[in-house]
């Protein structure tokens, strides 16, 4: 069908009951687009309608070499769809009616660059996709397709035109946006071989305007590396760059409150994602593999082996298959641990402040005081050693009040004004004079603290409570809790979800592995890692049958396995 077809539709359909709207439903070509109207709101006060705007990759004529590999992709898109954020902001709502009348709205992202529905260009052919929401116009619940007729025929197209089409651009600024996305794909390839798990760049502005808004502070002090810890990358286009390298192994960071311990950490934590160029963390690049541990009361536990850490309870529960429904700190982060290494963590990242003290240490007057045969927990500092020598995990530790890690640590960070100091030898020579020790084999307990390697063997129950053909209701609250079918799933302290998009998707794929993989003999493991296979071949389509939503960013398998294992009754694992 073409625009003028719409455009009689609309005119027939004007005045009529809100249904009519239904009508509209179907693609149209416009002249250098196609127009998909692909689901119709049933009245003016439900969710907007979804519409999806398609263009030819032979007129949208974006250079192959600015697409041509995976960050690249990315990049452009997240490029594309924030200048179509911005565009459409000055439409939205300018028609008339009531409920969400004249809205117009796309994903407006924040810092981080992330795979998304939202706008999607086709590797091979060029072909770009943007998806939308409509508020479709109405006076009361009578259609006003006059109005409609504004935003499809001048709003949208004006957007589209300046959004959609290289022409819109400098081609030196689309060459920027690829060359950043390179650039950081580069050093986060690179950092294992150099011996790092994360790098902060020299001038890189890691505070944040407030504690709502993720935009750089103004103020904010440059990050300037110790000379020990300073290293120097030569990258295909910005050239060389200098910056803190932080090596694999046990690294400590402490300072006074207020210094700046966990900003570095928390631009840590998200340099697991690109960041856009003026952000300040553009070249903040951590290992991405990283997972962000805490403490987590409350939380539910299933057949997880936390016997690394927890084991001979007074009430002889069962630490290598350990389940409960209310996780004290010390289990929930053992647990929180142990999980992080099933979905393949290749460093930790800890604060203090946000940890479990048992779980963290014991000083040597508790250890003289209740004795380690009393004791049943092995806290984290007498395996974290361990943890690099046999499973390859570095940890990266905030500190403020307790300097029981100084001897365990390899380096020392001290931040002072937000100003990082090594002080890796001095701290150490301190340390010595409070040395406590670890845990060792002693009268008929040798086996009791000898580590073995956790088991991942969970099976997840075949017990689906939802058939195929039922209508599954599932909602996202912001990034701190999905519900399917009324199943309440707690996110808020998986601190490395950014974005509610994210949660949107791992609702689809929990749902997608309840439906189509968890048959009673696949791990939750298997399940994880096929699925993944499956979306580097797939993309989205992997766990999404049919159209495509608008409103899904692709979660780091780390964040999967982490709503996975935080299912209370949706999903029952043995």
């Amino acid at each position: 069908m073409t625009h003028n077809d719409l455009r009689e539709t609309l005119h027939r359909i004007d005045h009529k009951g809100y249904p009519a709207y239904k009508d509209t439903r179907g693609r149209y070509e416009f002249t250098d687009y196609v127009l998909s109207i692909d689901h119709v709101q049933g009245d003016p006060f439900a969710a907007p309608s979804k519409l999806s705007v398609w263009v030819n990759g032979s007129k949208a004529k974006f250079d192959k070499s600015l697409y041509d590999t995976e960050e690249k992709r990315i990049a452009l898109q997240d490029h594309l769809l924030r200048n179509m954020a911005r565009q459409v902001r000055d439409y939205s709502f300018k028609a008339k009616g009531s409920g969400k009348s004249g809205l117009i709205s796309v994903t407006n992202p924040g810092q981080e660059i992330l795979e998304r529905t939202a706008c999607q260009i086709d590797a091979t052919t060029g072909e770009v996709v943007l998806r939308l929401e409509v508020g479709f116009p109405a006076n009361g619940r009578t259609i006003n397709s006059r109005e409609l007729e504004k935003i499809l025929f001048d709003f949208l197209p004006v957007c589209v035109k300046k959004t959609l089409f290289a022409s819109a651009y400098k081609p030196e600024s689309l060459k920027a946006v690829a060359d950043l996305a390179v650039d950081q794909r580069y050093i986060r390839d690179r950092l294992s071989d150099m011996g790092l798990v994360a790098f902060v760049a020299n001038g890189a502005v890691l505070p944040r305007k407030s504690g709502v808004s993720m935009l750089p502070m103004k103020e904010g002090v440059a990050f300037t590396s110790p000379r020990s810890m300073e290293v120097t990358i030569e990258l295909p286009n910005k050239g060389s760059i200098t910056g803190m390298g932080i090596p694999k192994g046990i690294t400590l960071i402490v300072g006074g409150g207020y210094h700046g311990k966990s900003t570095l950490l928390k631009a840590l934590e998200l340099g697991v994602y690109n960041h856009i160029a003026g952000d300040g963390r553009e070249y903040v690049i951590t290992d991405e593999s990283a997972v962000k541990l805490r403490a987590e009361d409350g939380r539910s536990i299933q057949k997880t082996d936390i016997s690394m850490f927890i084991r001979n309870l007074p009430n002889k529960k069962n630490t290598k298959e350990f389940y409960t429904e209310d996780a004290s700190g010390s289990t929930s982060q053992a647990a929180n641990t142990v999980e992080a290494i099933e979905a393949g963590a290749n460093v930790f990242l800890m604060d203090e402040d946000t940890s479990a003290t048992n779980f963290m240490i014991r000083d040597e007057l508790m250890q003289k005081v209740v004795t380690r045969d009393m004791e049943p927990i092995i806290p984290f500092i007498d395996r974290v050693e361990e943890l690099y020598s046999e499973y390859g995990i570095s940890t990266i530790l905030v500190a403020g009040s307790s300097g029981s890690y100084f001897y365990k640590a390899d380096h020392i960070i001290q931040m002072k004004e937000y100003v990082p100091i090594e002080i890796t030898e001095m701290a150490k020579k301190e340390a010595e004079d409070y040395r406590t020790e670890p845990y060792v084999e002693t009268d008929g307990t040798a086996a009791d603290y000898k580590s073995s390697k956790p088991s991942f063997n969970r099976i997840v129950r075949h017990d689906v409570p939802f058939a195929k053909n039922d209508r599954i209701k599932m909602k996202t609250m912001g990034t701190e809790s999905i519900s399917i079918n009324k199943d309440m799933v707690d996110l808020r302290y998986m601190e490395q979800l950014t974005d509610p998009e994210q949660l949107n998707a791992i609702a689809q794929m929990i749902k997608h592995l309840k439906l189509n993989a968890w048959n009673g003999r696949l791990t939750v493991g298997d399940a994880v890692e096929q699925l993944y296979r499956r979306i580097e071949e797939k993309g989205f389509a992997a766990f999404i049958k049919g159209d495509l939503p608008g409103n899904l960013a692709l979660p780091r398998k780390q964040e999967l396995y982490g709503a996975i294992n935080r299912c209370r009754g949706l999903i029952k694992i043995d």
